[in-house]
């Protein structure tokens, strides 16, 4: 992919000299990093540094908490059966463990559902409704869904079954009859934080229920390892509530005393085998959730059926957690060669249509697809060729699909202009899903071709690689490698900086590595004529060139671990040569 390298525009010196002696004389290169993150005065700078869970909001600002936290005491004090409703992703299956797992301390009328993604769908589905009834469930909490299912609560109302939904999807302009509707963008809704997970608002209504009954705070907290997988997984900004929420379920789920979980690090490698206390375990990363435990998890839903996640994530015994961790982690296996079929489909679909990538928008489809795989088909897709995409696949009789965006380009706004094709659709900015009757399906695509190319900017087609800061390789020193990961996590809102070393050469050892050479591991030295160790992925056919000419380097700086030592190197995004 060929990057537009955008430089940010740097603080005013006396501003970034007044703040970097106010923060015991930090790098002006780290200062200008925190100006640009909103991270202006001194206080500020102390909690994005030190998050504290004195600073995430009062659940009771959420509209509706009160009626959800009543709603739900009058069902346990009248020993009612309640159910815990959940999307099948990691949102919603994290969403339903912390959920179901906390409450199952205070009532034993309880139980969980997850939809099955191949024969319901997303969201809340009439045979959910159906099975509730069916089994005198006297109260759904629907968790990462449901914001938009009108007709499906006014189902459940015709059967004397209340609903409290929690979800953190747009609201359409007609929200469900339900008993309470948990959603901090509801336009009226005075909760100060916006982009809460759909676990993070289920998490929300468990500390509104514990503070209205007395419980330890503490006992809700410990659910943050499940809430911090949710947050990374999903995608939101990790800003804010976020971010504490995020830095305090990273360090739990280090140490956590969930088996589940436990099982689950060692099988994504994370923690070593012999290590069941999680001790020894590295830093874990925002990364490491996002490619290891994210994807294990959603791969019982994509593969099978998610209620495998679910009892995973609850699981109490370690040895039944290593049985279900084993399984997920062979379903993620089988997921990884289906979607490498799936993405070699759509890449020879372009190569026998090359007029196709003439259009703004991709929309492609094939009734044998993998309905579980094509939303991270869509992501393959897009970093590949830079334009909104749509993946469609046949499902009930139906084309279903997911797609994703460009950086800036509203995804959901464009679907939303044509709804009136679609059978139903929900999602976010750069991430949707959608459902569209047969005899639809080709008007849709030309519609969203018309409408994202009637919107859409080239520049917003033109990827772009956003650079925090200039640097020499000398002015990586210990200090600012330590302040540096304390930037961590990292995510939307607060991106891992991407840093520019301009005139940099090969040393003479660098080599090619990986399977197929694909990789360049380089041994480099700038103009101080400090020399560092950095890591190309993909980009073993520049070989020849590191070797004969000059170059500017844009690249991450990220730390290792091998034998309970941490390391760093440079993770490179982007190489210029001066031929």
């Amino acid at each position: 992919m060929n990057y537009e390298w955008i430089i940010k525009k740097s603080a005013e010196f006396e501003q970034i000299a007044d703040l970097s002696s106010k923060l015991n004389n930090l790098n002006g290169k780290l200062t200008n990093i925190l100006i640009n993150l909103g991270v202006d005065n001194f206080q500020k700078a102390k909690e994005f540094f030190r998050p504290d869970l004195s600073g995430i909001h009062d659940p009771f600002l959420m509209k509706d908490m009160l009626k959800a936290v009543e709603r739900l005491q009058n069902a346990i004090e009248n020993k009612k059966k309640i159910l815990v409703y959940g999307d099948y992703d990691v949102d919603g299956t994290t969403s339903v463990a912390v959920v179901f797992d906390f409450l199952s301390n205070y009532t034993k009328n309880i139980d969980y559902y997850i939809p099955d993604r191949f024969i319901e769908g997303y969201g809340i589905s009439i045979k959910g409704i159906d099975y509730a009834a069916e089994n005198n469930f006297d109260l759904v909490i629907a968790l990462d869904c449901g914001i938009k299912a009108v007709d499906k609560i006014e189902y459940a109302n015709s059967k004397n079954i209340d609903f409290i939904i929690c979800d953190h999807h747009t609201p359409g302009e007609v929200v469900p009859d339900a008993v309470a509707i948990l959603n901090p963008k509801q336009v009226d809704c005075p909760y100060p934080y916006k982009e809460l997970s759909g676990c993070g608002v289920g998490f929300k209504f468990m500390q509104a229920f514990a503070q209205r009954n007395n419980i330890d705070s503490k006992k809700v907290f410990e659910y943050l390892d499940l809430v911090a997988i949710s947050i990374a997984s999903d995608i939101v900004q990790i800003t804010g509530e976020n971010r504490i929420l995020e830095a305090i379920g990273i360090e739990k789920l280090m140490n956590t005393n969930k088996n589940g979980l436990k099982a689950l690090l060692f099988t994504a490698g994370l923690v070593s085998e012999t290590d069941e206390s999680n001790k020894n375990s590295k830093n874990i990363s925002v990364s490491d959730i996002v490619f290891k435990i994210g994807p294990r998890i959603n791969a019982a839903g994509r593969m099978d059926h998610a209620n495998a996640a679910v009892e995973l994530l609850t699981e109490k015994d370690f040895d039944s957690a290593r049985e279900f961790a084993n399984e997920l982690n062979t379903l993620n296996s089988e997921r990884k060669e289906i979607q490498d079929t799936i993405f070699n489909d759509v890449i020879d679909i372009f190569e026998k249509n090359t007029e196709l990538l003439e259009k703004k928008s991709i929309v492609v489809h094939n009734e044998h697809w993998n309905k579980g795989i094509i939303g991270i088909v869509a992501s393959k897709i897009v970093e590949k060729y830079y334009k909104p995409t749509i993946i469609l696949t046949k499902s009930n009789g139906k084309w279903t699909g997911s797609g994703r965006s460009v950086t800036g380009f509203d995804l959901y706004n464009s679907i939303d202009k044509c709804s009136h094709l679609l059978h139903s659709f929900g999602g976010h900015k750069y991430a949707a899903g959608l459902t569209i009757e047969e005899e639809n399906l080709q008007e849709f695509i030309d519609t969203f071709e018309n409408i994202v190319s009637a919107s859409i900017t080239s520049d917003q087609l033109n990827p772009k690689l956003v650079i925090s800061d200039i640097l020499r390789f000398d002015e990586i020193d210990n200090r600012f490698l330590n302040v540096l990961s304390q930037f961590a996590p990292f995510g939307p809102g607060n991106m891992q900086p991407v840093f520019v070393t301009f005139n940099v050469r090969d040393t003479g050892q660098s080599i090619q590595i990986g399977k197929n050479f694909e990789h360049l591991r380089l041994e480099i030295k700038d103009e101080s004529g400090s020399v560092l160790s950095a890591t190309a992925f993909g980009m073993g056919h520049l070989f020849d060139y590191v070797q004969k000419y000059p170059f500017d380097i844009a690249y991450t700086i990220v730390e290792n671990y091998w034998n309970g030592k941490k390391t760093y190197n440079l993770n490179v995004k982007d190489i210029r040569f001066k031929l």
